[in-house]
């Protein structure tokens, strides 16, 4: 039976806390990721103008079911943004700051 048509699915509420430095958040202008059978890496990257040469501040690493949970999350709050905001535009395979890329 799918959890769609499961009457005994019952909603959980979870506490979740954040500490003052975490809560302040780590600006990325740059996101890597790679995976294997048992993973996908989240690799957050932030590549300083005039500089051929970033840092990664922040790597996360999740399952491929949460990966994929991640993914359908974010197009849904873009989708989301998009209809408040308007039309996010995207420059395939080039970051924001202009700098074309090259992983070693």
């Amino acid at each position: 039976m799918t959890k769609e048509n499961n009457p005994e699915k019952k909603q959980i509420n979870i506490q979740v806390d954040i500490d003052d430095i975490t809560a302040q958040g780590t600006y990325s202008n740059l996101a890597i990721t790679n995976y294997s059978q048992e993973e996908f890496l989240l690799d957050f990257v932030f590549i300083q103008p005039h500089v051929k040469k970033g840092k990664i501040r922040n790597r996360v690493i999740l399952s491929p079911r949460n990966a994929k949970k991640l993914a359908h999350m974010l197009m849904n709050n873009i989708e989301k943004y998009e209809n408040n905001f308007g039309f996010i535009p995207e420059e395939p395979g080039k970051p924001s700051n202009g700098i074309e890329l090259s992983i070693n």
